[in-house]
């Protein structure tokens, strides 16, 4: 069994932003640091990337993008496969740095988030040789052909709460395409992804392709949405900060923003879901796993007043079963948020569900970022019903009739997941056909895979991540029109 602690002492972070092939500090020499949330112990300091960082790294991938774009598509997929088969040589060092980074689970990191990264990204390697293009049938009886053309220079900009994962639900799409990309990580989560840089490179993937610029959002995100020779913003992140890169784009050059933000995801229970105790697993599941840090997270619970009471008291005796603690002890089931500060922001949502609601498991602060389950009943003009919290706090409403449910579940701004829970094959098809949501699992939650695309409707965002159709975000279609007189 690996010994995670004896490997924490011994991991060297890589601190420096990763521009044109190399790792380079700052150009003002300043540093930030990153912090262990279980612990409140800075990790490293790390190159607090500006405006000048940011036109290096942009101006490498520029450099990079043509020759990229023009190698042979069954080289492209050579790289990013040996890039895969690295993730998984190095797959120990990725999940720790995850895990001390964001208070991840080291479960989690080393089952789920590195194997499922390596998978991803071997799954859009494989694409690159098998993306064809179209002829069409014009009314003239010319040629026509529809190619798909890679955009250039893309700006990933990915969040804290699946560090490395998220990282590849971007990049590995759009290099596949033979875009260049320039990444920020967050400020809370950088390790992983400078280590995935050096990586690359030893996958032989050529200078410049790939560029990290750790920094904070207001410096070097907003530089990457305003820079004039970025071609595309890809985004997952917070509502607010997502209709900032709408404004940035418009302010500069009309660049495409495609944005997975936030959400409020509904589980909707009814009475003839005979397996209750399968329920509350789901529902605990949906809203606490990675502590409540989930964007699609099931964070809002409508169930059948018949049924209400019964689910209530399976979901609270199953949310004190869960274990807070170190998140490299395997035996740790919820490990501390992402740092302090969205440890004070969770808990002001908790005063609000003591204020508007009825606790029915009342949430703590501990440490120096944990925060324990809480569950509050509260009426749907509540804060806590329609803002996101993102952290381990579940509101409930119950509900009378089918349609109230539904339009329970559609009074959001969000609309990135739903679930819907029944025995009813017809009446799950009917509320899942109706719910305004991108994803919506049935008598699960939160089902995600790689063919099938992710992403929402409203506030949640717009474009898709995953599956094939992730691709049309960094590509364009060109036509070609051939007359043979």
């Amino acid at each position: 069994m690996t010994d995670w602690h004896a490997l924490a002492r011994a991991v060297e972070p890589r601190t420096d932003a990763f521009i044109d092939g190399k790792p380079v500090p700052a150009a003002d020499g300043r540093r930030f640091p990153t912090v262990n949330p279980a612990t409140g112990e800075v990790l490293a300091q790390v190159a607090a990337c500006g405006d000048e960082d940011v036109d290096r790294a942009v101006a490498a991938a520029r450099r990079a993008f043509p020759r990229w774009a023009a190698t042979a598509p069954g080289e492209r997929k050579a790289v990013l496969l040996r890039l895969a088969e690295l993730i998984r040589a190095n797959a120990d060092e990725l999940a720790l740095l995850d895990s001390l980074d964001a208070g991840k689970l080291i479960g989690d990191t080393s089952a789920v988030d590195v194997p499922g990264s390596a998978a991803i990204l071997q799954w859009y390697a494989e694409t690159t040789d098998k993306a064809y293009g179209e002829i069409a049938p014009t009314a003239r009886g010319d040629l026509a052909l529809v190619t798909r053309e890679p955009l250039g220079v893309v700006a990933a900009v990915v969040p804290w709460n699946y560090p490395l994962e998220m990282a590849i639900w971007k990049i590995a799409p759009a290099l596949a395409a033979g875009n260049s990309v320039v990444l920020k990580p967050a400020e809370e989560s950088p390790l992983s992804v400078l280590r995935l840089a050096e990586l690359a490179m030893a996958a032989g993937l050529p200078e410049g392709v790939l560029n990290v610029v750790p920094g904070l959002g207001p410096e070097a995100g907003r530089a990457l949405g305003l820079h004039p020779d970025v071609d595309v913003v890809t985004f997952t992140g917070s509502t607010p900060v997502g209709k900032l890169f709408l404004q940035y784009a418009g302010q500069s050059n009309m660049k495409q923003v495609w944005l997975e933000c936030g959400g409020k995801s509904a589980n909707v229970v009814f009475a003839d879901a005979a397996d209750v105790d399968a329920v509350a697993a789901g529902v605990c599941f949906g809203i606490f796993t990675n502590a409540g840090q989930v964007c699609s997270a099931n964070a809002r619970l409508l169930v059948a007043r018949p049924v209400r009471d019964q689910l209530l008291a399976l979901v609270s005796e199953k949310a004190r079963q869960i274990r807070q603690g170190d998140p490299l002890d395997l035996a740790t089931t919820m490990g501390p948020l992402v740092s302090a500060a969205q440890a004070d922001r969770v808990m002001r949502y908790v005063e609000i569900g003591r204020t508007e609601g009825r606790a029915v498991l009342d949430g703590g602060r501990s440490g120096h970022a944990y925060v324990s389950p809480a569950i509050f009943e509260v009426g749907p003009e509540s804060r806590l019903s329609r803002e996101e919290v993102f952290g381990p706090v579940l509101a409930v409403q119950a509900f009378d009739t089918e349609d109230e449910a539904v339009a329970l579940a559609n009074d959001s701004i969000y609309g990135l997941a739903a679930s819907v829970w029944s025995d009813s094959l017809s009446r799950a098809h009917r509320v899942a056909g109706r719910l305004r949501a991108g994803t919506v699992s049935v008598n699960t939650v939160d089902a995600l895979d790689v063919t099938t695309p992710f992403g929402g409707f409203g506030q949640s965002g717009f474009g898709r991540d995953l599956s094939p159709h992730a691709l049309d975000k960094f590509t364009a279609l060109k036509t070609t029109w051939v007359n043979y007189r």
